[in-house]
Formats: C-alpha cells, structure tokens, sequence
C-alpha cells in the first residue's frame, strides 16, 4: 500500500510539472483533473493503509521498519501509521502432539518419546499438551523467538520434561499407579520452561504408556492371576453361606422332631384314637375293628373312607 501511495504522488507531480509547460487550456484542464484524481487516490490509499483489521483470536505485532513495537492490535479494526506492517500471532489454546501415531500433529514418522524409567527400563510415551500464547507477551515472542515457537520451544520443553520426570518413576507405577503424580511433575517442569518465554501451560495429557514386552506380559499376569483370587474368594464365601445355610436347616429340622417328640404321650394317642373311632363309624363302607389292649383301633375295610 505504501508504494501505491508513492506511485501516486510521484504520477501528480510530474502531472503539476507538465501542466506548468504547456500553454493549451484544454491540456491543462485534463492535467488538472489528473493531478486531483492522484491527489485524491492518495487520500484514500492513506486511509486503507491506516486501517488494519486483526482476526479473532489473534493479536497484531507492529513492525516499523524492522523494529518491533510494544503495543499489540487487538482482535477488530485498528488505526495504525500506514508505515507499519502488521504481523498476526495466534492467542488460541493450541495443541502439541508427540505420539506414536502417522501424520498425527503433522509429523509422519513416529514421534513418541522414548525414556528410561527408574528402574532402567525404556517406555514409550504419546502426550498432548494445551497451551497459548500469553497476548501481551506477544512482541517479545516474536522478537527473541518468532512465530515458529512452537517448534523452539514447546517440542524440546516437552521432550526434556517427560525424560527428566521419568527417571525418579518406576515403569509400572507411570503405567498405574502413580500415573497423576507423574503427570503433576511434568507440568511443573513445563511451568517452569515456559516462565519468562511469553507461553502459558494449560494441561498436560498422558494419552498413552507402552511398556516393554515382558514387563506388559507379567503384569496381565498379575492382573489374571489377582482377578482369579477374588473369584476364589468369592466362591468360599459363597459355600460358606450354604453351609451356614444347610445348618440352620438341619437344626430346624431336629427342633422339630424334638418339640413333636415331647408332645406325643398316651393321652394325645388315645384321643387320636377315639376321633379316628368316630370317624369310622359315621363310614358307610363296610368295616371290621379291632380293639388293642390301649383302646387302639386297628381297621381293616373292603373300601375306603
């Protein structure tokens, strides 16, 4: 835009010059009206010069004549000297990805960081960090460092945090145990990496930790081998509560018996007699009794009750 602005001003100048050496009015009314529609054609160049619009989420960095200027544009339109160039800086939360997976983050090789656990195994982990950069940082950013901080400062940051945490933590305990204090650790290291450098960490994610082989193996043994425990466990209990059941039972059963066998005396056995008497007799099918010695029915029929 500025060399627009000079291309018209140099065409009015030399429109001005030749008019003031030619003599035909007719000319001179043309170059007249030439040397306004410059004029005015400069005006407007300075005007769209001065206006620069910034994108959501970005920020402009001022750049005058190679210097870096302090104040940052913000997001919308904003008034600057036509002699600036604008440089737009992304203010978004971003994402850096180091993983095992092709093309992911852009990279086409595997890109997961191989480390050395505390007790001398290599483990392969795949981690994503969210972080941005800080807006008002945004001119010293781009003077000491520029827009590829990402690749700069983030990557190595990363890279030397997980290697460094990872030596005070065994391999399993990343896998398990103690997977949140291993993610805790990294994130302060990489607090402490981007203090000062214009980037704020938001969060660290552990997506992924492939173990050795072996240790993978044991492991899914422990695993199998504590889940058939349980189930021992569960079944012992189980025929523990049967047994206690069956227990019950047979005491009921013998309570029974006992209670029943105490009731039962000659008076109970004789009444019982008598009722069954009774009902015979009120029989119409023909019948015999016989009497025992304890008043006792003893009965013998041709058909039944």
């Amino acid at each position: 835009m500025i060399f627009l602005i000079i291309f018209l001003f140099i065409i009015a100048v030399i429109l001005n010059q030749l008019k003031k050496g030619t003599v035909n009015a007719q000319t001179a009314k043309l170059f007249g009206i030439m040397r306004n529609a410059a004029f005015i054609g400069i005006i407007v160049a300075l005007i769209f010069s001065s206006v620069v619009q910034v994108g959501p989420g970005q920020v402009g960095v001022q750049i005058l004549f190679g210097s870096v200027q302090d104040n940052i544009l913000h997001s919308g339109l904003n008034f600057v000297n036509p002699l600036i160039t604008v440089e737009e800086m992304d203010i978004k939360t971003q994402a850096y990805t180091m993983s095992g997976v092709q093309d992911e983050n852009g990279k086409e090789d595997d890109d997961a960081i191989s480390t050395l656990s505390s007790d001398g195994l290599t483990i392969r982990l795949d981690v994503t960090i969210w972080y941005r950069l800080n807006a008002t940082d945004a001119p010293q950013v781009y003077r000491t460092i520029g827009t590829d901080y990402a690749e700069k400062i983030v990557r190595p940051a990363i890279r030397t945090a997980l290697r460094d945490v990872s030596v005070a933590f065994s391999a399993t305990d990343i896998y398990s145990q103690k997977r949140e204090d291993f993610v805790r650790d990294v994130t302060k290291n990489l607090e402490d990496a981007f203090s000062g450098r214009g980037i704020i960490l938001e969060r660290v994610l552990l997506r992924n930790v492939e173990l050795p082989e072996k240790v993978r193996a044991a492991i899914d043994e422990k695993i199998a081998a504590e889940q058939k425990a349980q189930q021992m466990v569960y079944i012992l209990q189980k025929e523990r509560q049967e047994a206690e059941r069956k227990r019950v039972e047979a005491q009921g059963i013998a309570d029974y018996n006992r209670i029943v066998s105490q009731s039962i005396n000659d008076q109970v056995l004789q009444l019982k007699g008598i009722e069954a008497t009774l009902e015979l007799g009120r029989s119409t099918n023909s019948k015999m009794v016989i009497m025992n010695g304890k008043n006792m029915p003893l009965i013998f029929g041709t058909g039944g009750f």
